[in-house]
């Protein structure tokens, strides 16, 4: 890891062609290798990186980008989603960590779920649908964990609502 560039990937004029590791375009970030897997190229990519050493999920969350006023720095022929959904890795045997950047269309929120390569991930899963409305495909619970079952909305997208929830207190006297 001591050759790995230490500032982000910035596209060099001429360079058609991105780096790739297993198969999907590769960037650097803070000395971190990060991967671009597709969706439909999750599964098999976590996959082959525990089969390689990366046998410990640290987490999985996700991001909106509705507003983003700075671009995302992105390898060729990635295109940029409203949508992200993060995973780390890591490896004890090689004391690295990997992360995984996968881009989600507003259209189609769906993202495979890792639980049954991670079973660790049930819990980062449900948060990312609950506060985003990302679903993981195959999930064995994937229902609210942070808010109501009959909440409306996911409140860490960049469109919701900022509102205000009326607060109840046991036993405080009526400011009526």
């Amino acid at each position: 890891m001591s050759d790995a560039p230490t500032d982000e990937t910035v596209d060099a004029p001429g360079e058609p062609e991105p780096e790739l590791e297993y198969g999907v375009p590769v960037s650097w970030s803070r000395g971190q290798r990060v991967l671009h897997p597709g969706r439909e190229q999750l599964r098999d990519l976590v996959a082959a990186l525990r089969a390689d050493g990366y046998d410990q999920l640290i987490d999985v969350t996700a991001a909106d980008y509705l507003s983003a006023e700075q671009p995302r720095t992105l390898p060729p022929g990635i295109e940029p989603e409203r949508f992200e959904v993060v995973v780390m890795l890591l490896s004890h045997q090689k004391s690295e960590r990997v992360r995984l950047r996968v881009q989600v269309p507003a259209d189609d929120l769906t993202v495979p779920s890792l639980f049954d390569l991670h079973p660790g991930s049930e819990y980062p899963e449900r948060e990312a649908y609950d506060m985003f409305g990302i679903v993981f495909e195959d999930h064995p619970d994937l229902t609210r964990i942070l808010m109501p079952e009959d909440w409306i909305g996911h409140p860490l997208r960049k469109d919701y609502s900022v509102g205000r929830i009326p607060v109840q207190f046991k036993g405080a006297p009526s400011s009526r």
